[in-house]
Formats: structure tokens, C-alpha cells, sequence
């Protein structure tokens, strides 16, 4: 978790990781450099630290800092992550940015729930590090296709 405002560019695209198992994260970002996805990472460790983050950005006007992707874990204390993505995406300033469900769910409304609440993908986290390359190439891919080609939000 950081403080207040993690040092990152207006013109920095980064990727905010919302996962409260820090075994998780590690494996996340260790998948991310195996397969080259090397984007900035910031992680928060709970739905509300979070929110705090992107509405403080929103309220001191800096939403030229928003992060360009979001990966988002359901199944969180406190907050989870269904609540994170409803307040994101009912949130004028902040329904622009991109999330990707990142969740070990197999129920089916889960998966509903996150499209109808605006989750750009719904991608189940792989039980091995093996399978976990192949979810990263995807977001890899989508990184590419729909972030780096249009640049950083402003």
C-alpha cells in the first residue's frame, strides 16, 4: 500500500492491482515480467484503500493521473471487489477506466455480474504458475490493443 499519492506521471500509463493476498500479487507481477508486460504496478490490499485512492484523485482534481487499467479480485474483506466495481463504474469521473475481473469464482453470476457492472473481461486466476502465463499474455494483449493505442487518459 502507499501513501496518499504514489509518484506516477500524468503521462504515465499504469496498471492498479486491487488484491488483498499479497501471494497473489507476487505472482501476478513475477508472470507480468516472465512473459514482458512490464507496465508501472500499483497494488492496494483492500476494496476501500482503493476507492480512497481513485476518489482522492477525482476530489484534488487529478485525474490525469488515473490508472489505465484496473485488475480487480472479487473476493475481498470488507469492501470486495463487486462493491469496488459498482462505485468505479457509477462514478462519472473514474467509468472510463478499464477493469479486468482477476478471480479464482467459477459461479456463473459472478462472471454475470461483473459484464453487467462493466468489467471489460472476467479472467479466472490459474492454480499454476504455468497457467497463470497464459492469463498474462491476455492481459498483455489487451494492454495493447486497448491502452497503449490510445494513450494515457487525460
Amino acid at each position: 500500500m502507499f501513501a496518499t499519492f504514489p509518484k506516477v506521471s500524468k503521462t504515465d500509463n499504469y496498471v492498479l492491482v486491487i488484491e488483498d493476498s499479497l501471494i497473489d500479487f507476487e505472482i501476478i507481477s513475477r508472470t507480468f515480467k516472465k512473459v514482458e508486460f512490464l507496465p508501472q504496478i500499483l497494488h492496494w490490499d483492500n476494496g476501500q484503500s482503493a476507492l480512497d485512492y481513485l476518489f482522492e484523485l477525482v476530489e484534488k482534481n487529478r485525474t490525469n493521473n488515473m490508472p489505465s487499467l484496473i485488475l480487480l479480485d472479487l473476493n475481498m474483506p470488507g469492501i470486495d471487489g463487486r462493491e469496488v466495481l459498482v462505485s468505479i463504474k457509477s462514478n462519472k469521473a473514474l467509468r472510463h477506466i478499464p477493469i479486468i475481473v482477476l478471480s479464482t469464482s467459477n459461479n456463473e453470476s459472478d462472471i454475470e455480474f461483473s459484464y453487467r457492472h462493466g468489467a471489460e473481461k472476467f479472467l479466472r486466476k490459474p492454480t499454476t504458475l504455468e497457467d497463470f502465463a497464459g492469463v498474462a499474455e491476455i492481459i498483455k494483449k489487451y494492454w495493447e490493443s486497448q491502452i497503449l493505442s490510445r494513450g494515457p487518459f487525460n
